[in-house]
């Protein structure tokens, strides 16, 4: 993956445009509201955990097993044939000339993503890696450090959340489970609960709302009304 000219953890580059930022834990909505704002705006959708995943598949990709990837420096990343590309809605990830797309959805590339995440060279290298794809700006940036790390000078910051039993079924729905058991559920959320407890207590860049966030509940909101107050809120700032 393309990686900065500029060190990872100097000063972020001014921006040429608005940034908006959606923190949150997994299954509070954040990537699908994201995408869906940035369209409205007419902005540029970064989704960070894209990112992660991508990592993760080239890694296995290059046969670098995942009891390895303590040990990898950015030399290690630098050398994967992994790059990012802007579209007209937001980037892509391509490994070689291949377009990363399904692969990324998979449960093994999603809970490896999720264990590199963890390990701070990792993040050390996409953190300059996102900044330097967002530095155009004019962007909507969902994950679970944009506002608090990636972008700390974003104009906008959300952090969206939800209940349990909300994330569990609409992660389930993701995953095209439309009518789930009550086991299902359960299950389900108790991973959620898990990957909560694992990005909330991480030494480097835990999950934690920032402190000039706006926050909102989407247990009981439709989708169109999350993306709604979100629109609403970046106008009304302009």
């Amino acid at each position: 993956m393309t990686g900065p000219k500029a060190p990872a953890h100097g000063s972020p580059r001014p921006l040429a445009g608005p940034i908006v930022t959606l923190d949150g834990p997994a299954g509070a909505g954040k990537s699908t509201t994201a995408r869906e704002v940035a369209c409205r705006l007419g902005f540029r959708h970064l989704n960070s955990g894209t990112f992660y995943r991508a990592l993760a598949f080239a890694l296995l990709d290059a046969e670098i097993v995942p009891e390895r990837w303590s040990e990898l420096r950015t030399e290690h990343f630098d050398a994967l044939p992994l790059r990012v590309e802007p579209t007209s809605e937001g980037f892509r990830t391509m490994l070689d000339a291949r377009v990363l797309e399904e692969e990324l959805r998979s449960p093994l590339v999603t809970g490896e993503a999720s264990r590199l995440a963890a390990f701070a060279p990792v993040r050390a290298w996409l953190l300059g890696v996102q900044r330097e794809v967002g530095r155009g700006g004019r962007l909507v940036a969902d994950g679970r450090d944009m506002g608090t790390v990636v972008f700390p000078e974003a104009e906008l910051k959300f952090y969206l959340t939800a209940d349990l039993s909300a994330r569990a079924r609409r992660r389930l729905r993701d995953h095209g489970v439309d009518a789930p058991t009550v086991a299902e559920i359960e299950e389900e959320a108790r991973r959620i609960e898990d990957r909560d407890r694992c990005d909330s207590e991480r030494r480097h860049a835990p999950l934690r709302r920032p402190d000039d966030a706006y926050e909102i509940d989407t247990t009981r909101l439709e989708f169109d009304q999350q993306v709604e107050a979100i629109v609403a809120r970046v106008l009304g700032a302009g």
